[in-house]
């Protein structure tokens, strides 16, 4: 490794841009660098960054809606305001040798800073479809790094085909060095039995949750099954109503409002029925556990369904529509993917050949090699 750098990351709002920004900080402190975080307080940064043990500076901003277009006004005054804050706390010496933005619109008057101030910087995107804050920075960004090919031609550009690297979605150590042994362990699910794994993310939980109501009787016919389904904490309630599981039933149909050691419990799982946000399909690679995705069909421009596109054109996993769920076909090709072992380990293969395990290694890897070209 080269000098240490001092490396500022701006990161917030929702957890999609929040963890794979810890899981790159997480691999640059491993190899000595400083990491420091720029994003707001109020917001889920101001609790997921300390408690990895990073410095959160704050930098107040305010998004503008396009319905509403005066709000314009008064986010293009707080980015000002936010650059001037960030100009005097860097003239006493806490400068960053290089930054990277993971599409929040918080990056904008860091990144802003660092074009004004030659210092170089990166963007990394998560999903299929680019968001506002990533398109509006790349324009003098050194490296643009994707996670999807999806992605790509959006930051393209002509005469400059190393501009923009696919590295994967980097999903945190915590989660890759998931256990097989404990997640079963925690969960109370036998060594020898096959578990599905079922959650809809933070969204649209709805249509999963009601597609295991109506295909429970043919899932507990499946001998050593047992069934792991986090409904989200909103669809609890409705969920348990609609199973109706007995005392006996329960043994092997565990129903959990949340799951908060998803490593454990994605490395214990045999496959897993899920949405196909950024988050989740970065997570299921890294695992290389087989899936059936439902893409939420209401994801801005439909980017789930292009996310699941990389998994499935790996071979990796299968894609139902939303509206799908409802139809012999899905509860067949589930049931059939729980009866064939050697399906899924196929499907497992193919995951591991996309290597997303190894993202927050890339793309620290590119980072390094735009600092050291500065």
């Amino acid at each position: 490794m080269g000098k240490a750098l001092e490396v500022a990351i701006a990161a917030g709002g929702t957890a999609g841009h929040i963890n794979p920004a810890l899981a790159l900080a997480e691999e640059l402190r491993r190899r000595g660098h400083h990491v420091t975080f720029y994003g707001r307080p109020s917001k889920l940064e101001g609790t997921l960054v300390p408690a990895a043990g990073f410095e959160l500076v704050d930098v107040e901003v305010t998004g503008f809606d396009r319905s509403r277009p005066w709000t314009a006004v008064s986010s293009v005054w707080r980015v000002w305001q936010a650059k001037r804050a960030l100009a005097r706390r860097f003239a006493n010496g806490a400068a960053p040798d290089v930054a990277i933005g993971f599409g929040a619109y918080v990056e904008v008057p860091l990144l802003g800073w660092c074009k004004d101030a030659h210092v170089p910087y990166l963007l990394h995107e998560q999903n299929s479809v680019p968001g506002l804050a990533n398109k509006m920075m790349s324009a003098h960004a050194s490296r643009v790094c994707i996670s999807v090919p999806a992605a790509r031609e959006v930051f393209a550009r002509e005469g400059e085909p190393d501009h923009v690297v696919l590295t994967g979605n980097p999903v945190r150590a915590s989660v890759i060095a998931g256990s097989r042994e404990v997640g079963r362990k925690a969960l109370g699910v036998p060594a020898d039995a096959t578990m599905l794994l079922v959650f809809g993310g933070s969204l649209g939980a709805r249509t999963l949750n009601e597609g295991m109501a109506a295909l429970k009787g043919r899932l507990l016919a499946v001998e050593g099954l047992h069934v792991v389904q986090s409904t989200g904490k909103a669809g609890y309630d409705e969920a348990a109503a609609a199973l109706a599981l007995t005392e006996e039933e329960s043994v092997r149909w565990h129903l959990e409002s949340y799951i908060d050691n998803m490593g454990d419990v994605l490395a214990a799982a045999d496959l897993v029925l899920s949405r196909a946000g950024a988050s989740s399909i970065a997570e299921i690679a890294a695992l290389g556990v087989p899936a059936v995705l439902v893409p939420y069909p209401f994801a801005t421009a439909d980017h789930q369904t292009t996310n699941a596109r990389y998994l499935t054109d790996a071979g990796a996993a299968v894609l139902f529509a939303d509206d799908e769920v409802a139809t012999p076909a899905f509860g067949e090709k589930l049931l059939e993917l729980l009866e064939h072992a050697d399906e899924r380990q196929a499907m497992r293969e193919a995951a591991a050949g996309l290597a997303q395990d190894q993202a927050a290694a890339k793309l620290a890897d590119e980072l390094e090699r735009v600092a050291a070209s500065r």
